[in-house]
């Protein structure tokens, strides 16, 4: 009977149940551990985005004999120019457009509840029921949207406490870039050759992962953003500059990105005139075809082959446990541990199917 593959999922659920209860009950005993993962999370994850966008960079710079050191210190250059340049010609512009839509907000609110109070007594068509949940969203609208400046301020603030974290970025990545290729070898002589070589092969599987995903949709998320700027520079939309990079933010979380991205232009189109949110819906389809059917497949390719239902799944699963930061590494977390997975899978297989030594 222990041979049934009925018993063994049995008996792994079993065995998993316990896990998770053991896990429960010993909380306390992870409580440092995970408060140590808390401190380094936000340098290292930095680091380590920065340390993909910018290897490619390093590997060109060695291709013409550039020392390591140099290259390193080169793309450090590099970055600080690129910070300045956006610091000097894109912040203030960015800056004075969101204080702009900042303070028009109430009138935003106050007009958009007139225009639903004129709708809803020149027609005849919608229910009574239906039309108190309007009544009780449109004199609440007003209130919301008047707290979103307050909303936005109290998430600032919270940014702020990253900042002592962010001053290790630099550090980290000085030492990915420089120690990086070192990892591999360095583990592997640790184990034996069989295991030496599946550990390889695993973690050549998770940085090609990680390395698609991270160019992948960085690349995406600038070229999406460059295309509604430039549509909406061309229909002349208000506030064009900052509802662009928001676009931009917004596109890093796949699939739902590009819908979030899209509201704030749409609202501040209509309030502009009505007719601009057509032609903001417009520019936004235009380029979500071009970056779909153009960018996506030449950038990233298949190299992630996650269904979208699945995405849709781990980004509400993952938005609802942990937020925004949630629905930023649901995707990237899924494809390592699919990645790692698949892995041991076929390693399985592969043994099972080897003959047996006589």
């Amino acid at each position: 009977m222990i041979h049934k593959r009925w018993f063994q999922v049995i008996v792994a659920a079993i065995l998993l149940s316990l896990l998770v209860l053991l896990l429960n009950k010993i909380q306390f005993f992870f409580a440092p551990i995970l408060t140590y993962i808390g401190a380094i999370a936000v340098p290292l994850i930095g680091g380590g985005i920065l340390f993909y966008i910018s290897r490619p960079i390093l590997h060109v710079l060695e291709k013409y004999r550039v020392p390591r050191v140099l290259g390193i210190l080169m793309i450090f250059l590099l970055f600080i120019f690129v910070g300045f340049l956006i610091t000097r010609f894109i912040a203030p512009i960015a800056q004075e457009q969101f204080t702009k839509l900042v303070d028009n907000i109430p009138a935003m609110a106050e007009m958009l509840s007139e225009t639903v109070t004129y709708w809803q007594q020149n027609q005849d068509i919608i229910p009574s029921e239906f039309n108190n949940t309007i009544d009780n969203v449109a004199q609440n609208l007003q209130t919301y949207l008047q707290d979103a400046p307050k909303i936005i301020i109290n998430v600032v603030s919270q940014l702020i406490g990253f900042v002592f974290a962010l001053v290790l970025i630099p550090f980290f990545l000085f030492f990915m870039l420089k120690d990086g290729d070192k990892l591999i070898p360095f583990i592997k002589k640790f184990l034996n050759e069989r295991s030496s070589q599946s550990f390889e092969k695993l973690a050549r599987s998770v940085d090609y992962t990680l390395n698609a995903f991270i160019l992948g949709q960085m690349t995406v998320s600038i070229v999406v953003g460059l295309l509604l700027l430039i549509g909406y520079m061309i229909i002349d939309l208000h506030y064009a500059l900052t509802l662009a990079l928001f676009a931009m933010v917004m596109n890093v979380i796949p699939f739902v990105g590009p819908f979030l991205a899209v509201i704030p232009a749409l609202l501040v189109g209509f309030f502009q005139d009505p007719m601009l949110a057509v032609w903001v819906a417009i520019i936004t389809i235009i380029a979500q075809q071009l970056e779909g059917n153009f960018v996506s497949p030449n950038v990233m390719g298949k190299a992630l082959s996650i269904h979208p239902l699945t995405i849709i799944t781990l980004i509400l699963a993952a938005g609802s446990l942990a937020g925004f930061l949630g629905l930023l590494f649901a995707i990237p977390t899924y494809a390592v541990l699919k990645a790692i997975v698949s892995h041991f899978y076929h390693e399985w297989s592969e043994r099972k199917e080897a003959p047996t030594p006589k």
